[in-house]
């Protein structure tokens, strides 16, 4: 049995430790107070709640305080981290409830459809008028068109074009038309060629099931009359998104490699395990934790809708051409595989790693990051 004073010293310790807890609580809540009061100069002129220098250099500040007073940066960078995310996500749900042209008349074209439901809460949230116009409402277009602002059509991509030009005869002159197609080249085209005025290519570079806009990015190609367009992209600024400028050409070439090439090859991973009926369960259990991560992210796809998967990668004929290279790239490996040839490997191998360069390292520290949190949760 412990002798009482051994219970007594660590009953004193813990009440200091729980203390020092209550000084911690009342801090961040102290913290919150001051964040409210940036919150309400940043919604006055109009400004994002996320300032990426800002940011970087107060973890920075708080790496160098931490090192100096003994403790491991790499963990205080982490709690500052989740403390700044928690208070930029509440600055974001504050600021998109005020709209950057309150009461404007905004028709989403295709509001049935996830993407449309996403954006509709949004603005309506912001005080904007939403109108929605879905197959079954082309009888009273003319009427949802009357007086409206932008119109976002946000409908399937083989559908976009053929619904472009249906529905810009009705706009008025000095509507904004943007759609968010994951494609950019023949919808600008359409734009352009049948409404005469402001045009804007959007394509939001998440789902409809992102709770936050906060640090989302969203791909922005500029068509006519930028400056009568500006009032959408800063209302996407002030939902926290991140507005990346491209034209449609760069936009499709990217976007081939970074959801066409990503998703298939993804899928054909899937099809391979379900062809040789691997046991998921039962090779977790075997599994590192970055096996667990990749097969996290093929799950993922097999989760969701195959018809939104199918629309992105068979987009066009020039992603259908990239993925047949992809295809013919991996049979190129056939003799390699078959010989056994383990220098050609590992030729191949350094060749592509030096192509990479300092990314594969910044790749390293990013992935061993998510590997952690993942080993935290299970």
């Amino acid at each position: 049995m412990l002798p009482k004073h051994y219970e007594d010293a660590l009953n004193g310790l813990r009440r200091d430790i729980d203390a020092v807890d209550g000084k911690i609580i009342s801090l961040l809540a102290e913290r919150r107070r001051h964040v409210e009061q940036v919150l309400a100069l940043k919604k006055e002129h109009h400004q994002p709640a996320y300032h990426p220098a800002r940011e970087e250099d107060l973890i920075s500040d708080r790496r160098r305080q931490a090192d100096a007073a003994g403790l491991d940066p790499e963990h205080i960078e982490e709690l500052f981290r989740s403390i700044l995310r928690r208070s930029r996500v509440s600055q974001t749900a504050h600021i998109s409830r005020r709209g950057i042209r309150p009461g404007a008349a905004v028709l989403l074209v295709g509001a049935g459809g996830g993407m449309g439901r996403y954006f509709q809460k949004w603005f309506l949230d912001a005080g904007y008028r939403v109108r929605g116009l879905d197959r079954d409402g082309w009888d009273h277009v003319e009427e949802l068109c009357d007086g409206i602002e932008l119109a976002i059509v946000s409908v399937p991509i083989d559908a976009t074009i053929s619904v472009i030009e249906r529905l810009t005869p009705n706009l008025p002159p000095d509507c904004v038309l943007a759609d968010i197609t994951s494609i950019k080249t023949a919808p600008m085209t359409a734009m352009l060629a049948s409404h005469s005025g402001p045009v804007l290519g959007l394509h939001p570079l998440f789902g409809p099931t992102t709770s936050t806009m906060d640090k989302q990015i969203v791909a922005v190609t500029p068509g006519r009359r930028p400056s009568d367009c500006q009032w959408v992209l800063d209302q996407f600024t002030a939902w926290g998104a991140i507005l990346v400028e491209t034209d449609p050409k760069e936009h499709d070439d990217i976007m081939a490699i970074v959801q066409s090439l990503r998703h298939f090859a993804t899928f054909s991973f899937g099809r391979f395990l379900w062809q040789k009926c691997v046991n998921l369960e039962r090779s977790l259990e075997f599994s590192s934790p970055i096996y667990r991560l990749e097969l996290g992210m093929v799950g993922r796809l097999f989760a969701q809708d195959a018809t939104l998967y199918s629309e992105i990668i068979f987009a066009s004929s020039h992603r259908r051409a990239l993925l047949l290279d992809f295809v013919a790239s991996l049979a190129e490996n056939l003799g390699m595989l078959e010989n056994g040839n383990k220098a050609e490997f590992n030729r191949q191998f350094e060749q592509i790693s030096e192509w990479f360069g300092p990314f594969s390292e910044q790749a390293l520290r990013e992935s061993s990051y998510l590997i952690d949190k993942l080993i935290e949760r299970f």
